[in-house]
């Protein structure tokens, strides 16, 4: 059976499932949706393993589903993908309560979930992430939105789902690429809000790496506790949501600079957070000893700790285009203390240079 979460955001409040076997229940608990007629959005990949399944599970809690396949990777998440995708929802007449169901990673999830925005004004979006990464991350919170070849989600919208179905036994089929860049946003979670949780992934990342189950489920549990918790309190990002983005400013300029798709994502914030960690010490208070520990700790995890060779002129344009970004000023998610991250602008280009190197 699977545990559930709920993101309390009132009268949009939704359940987290998390547990093996989810996806077979997915009929039983998404019986609160309000037509029985559903879409299903994912790619080939994702499709060989687990659609048939969640096809069969919708059918016996009497739902009719059709299919729309998008193609894999990071740089079909796109808007040429979403008019595709747009297009095939008014091809099979989907109407404004048919549920939309994203089946697979942070790409099907994000493009999706865009699709559910903004189709006829708004309909039923349900997660089902596939991938440890979207798991933990990605298909809590409600962000939504495409790439552009000048900034990675710079397009998008918010837009909650009614449900998330976390299958743990979908980490069974998962590269073990794609499984280590999940743990960058699970390390994440206790770099900036739980120390408690961070120490536990100190001990417990080779059974992680190992995908032992029950420490894979707890890491997932907790992850996703601690997203809910800053989402409930800042739906939209006007103030606390922002130290999500621990590492993400650098971590997005290496994904933009390397082209979508060469490094994953969980890669790019890995080395973001190093980076991100190593200017904490300078500016924030963080003791070098404990940026060396999340790197190692980044490291154990088989993710990357060296970002690709950029002039301090590239960083600098990519990252200005960061949505934190105000009034022309980059401001830094950085770490006063392992677990306690804060905001920071004005962090001088001198202190920035000695980082980047």
């Amino acid at each position: 059976m699977s545990r559930t979460l709920e993101v309390a955001l009132g009268t949009r409040s939704y359940p987290i499932h998390i547990g093996a076997g989810t996806i077979g229940r997915a009929g039983e608990l998404l019986q609160a949706l309000p037509s029985r007629r559903a879409v299903v959005v994912t790619n080939a990949a994702v499709a060989s393993h687990w659609l048939a399944p969640l096809r069969v599970a919708l059918a016996s809690g009497g739902f009719r589903s059709e299919v729309v396949l998008i193609p894999d990777g990071e740089s079909h998440k796109s808007l040429a993908t979403l008019s595709d995708v747009l297009t095939r929802l008014l091809e099979l007449a989907a109407e404004r309560q048919t549920a939309l169901i994203a089946l697979g990673g942070g790409v099907v999830g994000d493009l999706a979930g865009f699709a559910a925005a903004i189709y006829q004004r708004g309909m039923p979006f349900v997660q089902v992430p596939t991938t440890l990464l979207a798991q933990v991350d990605s298909s809590v919170g409600g962000k939504t939105a495409v790439n552009h070849p000048l900034g990675k989600n710079m397009i998008g919208a918010f837009w909650q789902p009614r449900a998330v179905l976390i299958d743990t036994d979908c980490l069974r089929t998962l590269p073990d690429r794609e499984l280590a860049a999940g743990t960058a946003e699970v390390i994440k979670a206790g770099a900036i809000r739980d120390r408690a949780f961070l120490d536990w992934l100190d001990g417990a990342i080779g059974s992680i790496v190992a995908r032992d189950a029950g420490a894979l489920e707890h890491a997932i549990f907790e992850s996703c506790r601690i997203k809910a918790e800053v989402v409930a309190a800042d739906e939209h990002e006007t103030g606390e949501r922002a130290l999500l983005n621990f590492g993400h400013t650098f971590g997005h300029a290496i994904e933009n600079a390397a082209g979508y798709g060469a490094w994953l994502h969980g890669e790019a914030v890995a080395a973001g957070m190093v980076l991100a960690a190593r200017l904490s010490a300078r500016v924030a208070g963080l003791p070098a000893a404990d940026a060396e520990r999340l790197a190692a700790l980044l490291g154990r995890a088989g993710l990357p700790l060296v970002p690709p060779r950029l002039s301090r002129a590239r960083w600098l344009e990519l990252m200005a285009r960061d949505k934190k970004v105000e009034a022309g000023v980059i401001r830094f998610v950085l770490l006063e203390a392992l677990g306690r991250a804060v905001v920071r602008a004005g962090v001088s280009a001198e202190e920035l240079a000695a980082v980047l190197g």
